[in-house]
């Protein structure tokens, strides 16, 4: 990279360029940041490709032993015709892929939703409070390595509707990572940060809103990343029990038509708006951390 330099003072001045010197600060800031972003981009990228090549080599690997499996050429050709039109709907047992995800969205988040309102601030209650964490964690800990399809039945017992009992699952399911999350923030706030709720004298609400929420935010974040992505997992295996619309159950019934093609390219799609909503909450937690950085 040359620089200019004037060859006459003066606003007559003529520029040359000049390509033995070189500039002392070396790129703008902004340039090499975004220069930077790029090269790491493209490296990712190029990573994410090889991995992509080799899991499609293994996989086509595996179909020379296993005939019966679907070969990444068949996937993509259930793809592309599942994608072509995905939100068709001929009847509640014929619809797209589209519409399907829909629907287990809609679940996920009713009972996900569910799981915020109740977790968080159980969570931010544990963590500020030594007596609600000694009561509550021993129960949390007792339930949370219990199967979420092991509470499905009680649910559909209780509400006899096969659809809320999935939601409340997906509650259930949820709740968990939400609520041991929050805690561990709300455990993990600096001393200085107390101190300082006590010189100014806050109340519990000035203490809550102004020291507990910002400083246990990054953690809540993380538990609602995670609580998101084991619902979406669970959703798949519960609509395969509870019917309805829904992936799980295109994917069992598909299975069921020994249609492994659609199974393999659906497959595909809920791996895709999983990936969709992990890293919307990627950086949703980047955002919080950089704002917490600068306040």
């Amino acid at each position: 990279m040359s620089i200019a330099e004037p060859i006459l003072a003066g606003p007559t001045a003529e520029w040359v360029h000049r390509p033995d010197l070189r500039p002392i600060a070396g790129e703008p800031p902004a340039l090499a940041r975004s220069e930077s972003r790029t090269r790491a981009f493209a490296s990712s990228f190029a990573w994410a490709l090889i991995g992509f090549a080799v899991v499609g080599g293994l996989w086509q690997l595996a179909t020379v032993f296993a005939d019966k499996i679907p070969t990444p050429g068949e996937t993509l050709s259930a793809i592309r015709t599942m994608a072509a039109d995905p939100f068709y709907d001929n009847g509640p047992n014929d619809k797209g892929i589209g519409l399907r995800l829909w629907s287990s969205l809609g679940r996920v988040a009713k009972g996900w939703g569910l799981a915020v309102i109740v977790g968080v601030p159980l969570g931010l209650f544990m963590g500020a409070s030594k007596r609600a964490w000694r009561a509550a964690n021993p129960v949390v800990q007792l339930l949370r390595p219990v199967s979420p399809l092991a509470w499905f039945p009680i649910w559909l017992v209780y509400f006899q509707q096969s659809d809320k009992a999935a939601v409340w699952t997906i509650f259930i399911t949820a709740l968990w990572p939400t609520v041991l999350n929050t805690a561990a923030g709300a455990a993990a706030i600096p001393d200085d940060h107390r101190h300082v709720a006590r010189v100014f004298k806050f109340g519990r609400m000035a203490y809550v809103r102004h020291i507990l929420v910002p400083d246990s935010l990054p953690s809540i974040v993380t538990g609602l990343r995670l609580s998101m992505g084991i619902a979406w997992m669970v959703i798949v295996a519960t609509e395969m029990l509870s019917g309805g619309v829904g992936a799980g159950t295109f994917i069992w019934d598909a299975y069921n038509a020994s249609n492994l093609n659609q199974v393999a390219a659906a497959i595909v799609f809920i791996g895709i708006v999983g990936f969709a909503l992990d890293l919307g909450f990627l950086r949703l937690g980047r955002a919080v951390a950089i704002e917490r950085e600068q306040s």
